[in-house]
Order: C-alpha cells, then sequence, then structure tokens
C-alpha cells in the first residue's frame, strides 16, 4: 500500500494505523498547497479534490476518507487488535468514537480555525464548542487508558490526531489533564513515535 499524506494533517491517524498494523506500505508526502507529490508529480491526478490522505491499494485503487481509511486499516490486520471483531459491542464503540471525532472534531478544527477569513466571532464559537467536546473526551478517558476498552484501537490514533491540533489552533488543553496523560500515553508507543518522526513531527 501507498499512503499519500502530509505532516500533522489527519493522514497522520492513517500513518499511525499502518505502523501499528505492521502491514507493508510506503509513503508519498503531498505539498497540498502547492498540488504536488514530493515526485513532482501532479496530486490532482491521484485525488481531484486535492486532500489528504489517499490510500493506494496493491490493486491501485486509490481511496480517501480517514475513517473509512482507518477501518480497513484494522480490518486488513485483524490480529492487530486495531478494529474489533464484527458484530460485537466493542467495534460499535469503535464506530461510534470514529464517527463522534470526524464531525464533532475534525470538522470544527477543519476548515474553520484554519481559515484566514474566518470571522473572530465565528472562531470563538468554534473554540467553545470544541472546548465542549474535549470535556467529553475528558470525563471518558478519567477512568480509562483508550477510547475502547483496553487496547488501542484506529479511534485512538484519529482522536490523537485531531486532538494535537488543538495547541496550534489556539485551543488550549490546560484545563484537560486526563486528555494530556492520554496524549502522552499514546505518543510513547512505538509505532505513534516512528511515524511522527517520519513526518519530522519529533525527533529520534
Amino acid at each position: 500500500m501507498k499512503l499519500y499524506f502530509s505532516p500533522a494533517y489527519c493522514s497522520l491517524a492513517v500513518h499511525i494505523a499502518l505502523r501499528e498494523s505492521g502491514l507493508p506500505f510506503t509513503l508519498a508526502r503531498v505539498d497540498t498547497m502547492a498540488a504536488r507529490v514530493e515526485d513532482g508529480s501532479d496530486f490532482r491526478a491521484v485525488n481531484p479534490r486535492g486532500y489528504v490522505p489517499v490510500l493506494e491499494l496493491p490493486d491501485g485503487s486509490r481511496h480517501t476518507e480517514v475513517a473509512a481509511l482507518l477501518q480497513h486499516v484494522g480490518e486488513a490486520a485483524p490480529d492487530m487488535g486495531l478494529l474489533p471483531p464484527a458484530g460485537s459491542r466493542q467495534r460499535f464503540e469503535v464506530l461510534q468514537w470514529l464517527t463522534f471525532i470526524s464531525s464533532e472534531l475534525h470538522k470544527a478544527f477543519s476548515p474553520w480555525l484554519f481559515h484566514k477569513e474566518t470571522a473572530d466571532s465565528t472562531r470563538r464559537e468554534v473554540k467553545a464548542r470544541i472546548a465542549r467536546r474535549l470535556g467529553e473526551l475528558e470525563a471518558h478517558l478519567a477512568s480509562r487508558p483508550w477510547l475502547v476498552g483496553e487496547r488501542f484501537s484506529v479511534a485512538d490514533a484519529y482522536a490523537f490526531t485531531i486532538v494535537r491540533w488543538g495547541p496550534m489552533a489556539g485551543v488550549s488543553l490546560a484545563a484537560f489533564p486526563a486528555l494530556q496523560a492520554y496524549l502522552a500515553r499514546v505518543e510513547s508507543r512505538p509505532a505513534v513515535r516512528a511515524a511522527l518522526v517520519a513526518e519530522g513531527l519529533a525527533h529520534v
């Protein structure tokens, strides 16, 4: 598989999941502003929508959307426990968290807080909404190590990636000690650390 990514973008979640899965993959860095892949090719030829992540499968097909790609990676490596078995209560809960992160956090941060033209009044409203949702995560993680059960899942890869955007977008995490501890716990995982180093987001 080949993952088209940009450092610190939401593609980091899929990058982490791939490293956790043990599946073979390669990376292709994308400059989304210039719409160019690192080899100089036109990224629009890969994804006409112009955004990452894109996951290219061995058959040459290309696929998008973080939550869907995370599910695919989890299903492709069932023994790694990144996605609980189909039909299980824990599987249902992982899918619930993937949807929550996608709709309530990911799409709140982006585009609203990452575009200069967003009005200040809108920024304040969005930041307040994000803080409320982070409060939900804080309460949930105060009594458990991971979002679902006792094992790291693809939902944790997604949550880690998006919550890390907080300080970059002017959303303080100071009021969420359990969430800060959770981020540190995720970052301490060897596969996560390797993904961060590969994207230039951490030092060896």
